[in-house]
């Protein structure tokens, strides 16, 4: 019964981790051609992101009580998960193409394992090593350094910024998690399983999204925005598109629908594993830009972001054996240490 009930779950995260890759994938599609039109990058991410938080207004009211248990939380994911994720990668996408920022973005398991390793000062495991080589060894590919990195250097700067909050992304979606954990292994082994309760990942995103959209406000000044730019048309490879219809896109399907199914996804199967899906979320976005936006990627471009992906599977599935041990590998192993430093009151580096 139990076994079966397992991989319910695990069936039902897999999907919405796929439906969650598809969706964040077509974000930059869309936003691109806005951002051609003239909308600023930091607008574009002020519109998706308060749009979003006026939809999930009526959640965050019915999970109001979060505001008073978890502050910090809700905190840390508005400010890394929503406001730096988005404006580091909107304002990449302006100046390089959308695969290339989406693949520099997925250096996120080199930068979890680089802080495990180095600031931690915790061993990994030799696979997990191999995976950051491989991602980075692909990272090179992606960029041609051999052409004395023919990409924007301010834009590359920029996608490395939305690798480093994509990790408070991972870390963040799985507070909680730990939690409940340990309580189910209490209640199955007949010892009191405490009243902890995960908070709710709906209220969560809903809470997250107003607060990346205030911070959002004061850093991208929406007042001083061309409203009228909205009403007109952008071009999609030679295409005229509304619009309100890529946004309306961004804010529906590849926010609220993107960070509902991501988060929850995340809860029912685990950070490294959400975190492999998700690597999908590269492939997607190559190539919709490739289809939609005339984005081509050489074949070098090709083979290293394959090697990107490779590598980025290969850290984030790389998970410790022993429970209780000392070693730490991939985003899971690291998300559970950070989760227990949230939990202390600290926030992860």
């Amino acid at each position: 019964m139990h076994a079966s009930r397992g991989t319910q779950k695990r069936s039902a995260g897999l999907g919405l981790a796929l439906l969650s890759a598809f969706a964040f994938g077509g974000s930059g599609v869309a936003a691109k051609p806005l951002i051609e039109a003239g909308l600023d990058p930091l607008h574009v991410v002020w519109l998706r992101v308060a749009g979003a938080a006026l939809i999930m207004l009526p959640v965050a009211w019915r999970h109001r009580n979060l505001v008073r248990e978890r502050p910090a939380l809700l905190a840390g994911f508005g400010l890394f998960a929503v406001a730096g994720v988005q404006a580091c990668y909107f304002a990449a996408i302006s100046r390089i193409p959308v695969g290339v920022a989406l693949l520099v973005e997925y250096l996120a398991p080199a930068l979890v394992l680089g802080w495990v390793r180095f600031v931690q000062r915790r061993p990994v495991t030799r696979a997990a090593a191999l995976g950051v080589v491989l991602a980075v060894g692909g990272l090179a590919c992606v960029v041609e350094v051999w052409a004395g990195l023919s990409f924007d250097a301010l834009g590359l700067l920029l996608a490395l910024g939305a690798a480093c909050c994509q990790v408070g992304y991972f870390v963040l979606s799985d507070h909680g998690g730990q939690e409940a954990k340990g309580r189910e292994s209490r209640e199955s082994k007949g010892g009191d399983g405490g009243s902890v309760e995960p908070p709710p990942p709906l209220g969560v995103i809903a809470y997250g999204l107003i607060v990346g959209a205030l911070v959002l406000t004061v850093v991208a000044r929406p007042w001083g925005m061309d409203w009228s730019l909205l009403g007109g048309t952008a071009g999609m490879n030679g295409t005229a598109v509304p619009a309100w219809v890529l946004l309306g896109w961004i804010v529906l399907i590849a926010t609220v629908l993107a960070y509902g199914t991501g988060v929850v996804s995340v809860r029912k199967l685990s950070p490294q594993v959400a975190g492999v899906v998700a690597c999908l979320e590269a492939v997607i976005a190559t190539v919709l830009a490739w289809v939609l936006l005339g984005e081509h990627l050489s074949a070098p471009q090709l083979i290293g972001g394959f090697t990107v992906l490779t590598g980025a599977f290969i850290a984030q599935s790389s998970a410790p054996k022993p429970p209780s041990g000392p070693v730490a590998a991939g985003a899971g192993a690291a998300a559970a240490t950070a989760e227990s430093e949230l939990s202390a009151g600290r926030a992860p580096h």
